[in-house]
Formats: C-alpha cells, sequence, structure tokens
C-alpha cells in the first residue's frame, strides 16, 4: 500500500466507498472511517499505521495546494 489509490482499495474490500467531492474532505472522512474499521477489529495494527500515515501525507499535500491557490 502506498498511494491514496491503495487505501480506496482497502475500504472498497468492506463495502466502504467514499465521494464527497473535495479530495481534502474525501481524506478527513477516510481517516475516521479507518479508525472505525481498526478499532472494529478488521485491521491490524500495521495495516491502520501504514494507511494512517498514507493518508496524513496526501492530507499534507492537499493543504499545501490549498494554501498555494490562496495566494495565487
Amino acid at each position: 500500500m502506498e498511494t491514496l489509490y491503495d487505501v480506496q482499495q482497502l475500504f472498497k474490500q468492506f463495502g466502504i466507498y467514499i465521494y464527497v467531492g473535495a479530495r481534502i474532505y474525501d481524506i478527513e472522512l477516510m481517516m475516521i472511517e479507518l479508525k472505525n474499521i481498526y478499532e472494529g477489529h478488521l485491521i491490524d495494527r500495521d495495516t491502520y499505521l501504514h494507511a494512517r500515515s498514507i493518508l496524513q501525507r496526501e492530507h499534507r499535500i492537499e493543504e499545501s495546494r490549498a494554501t498555494e491557490k490562496g495566494t495565487e
């Protein structure tokens, strides 16, 4: 698992499809759902931590894009 797409495929295994419309909101909702499936013991700790780190990285990227757009 290396990309946001890979995390989406993880959710797909559980029948979870997330699309809010804004990528940053999608990522935030994915973080919530990831925590829920981990706390429900559906994934192991390593998978959870790896997926969470990917989501955090993607969230930082989206925040920086939003900041760049605001300064143009």
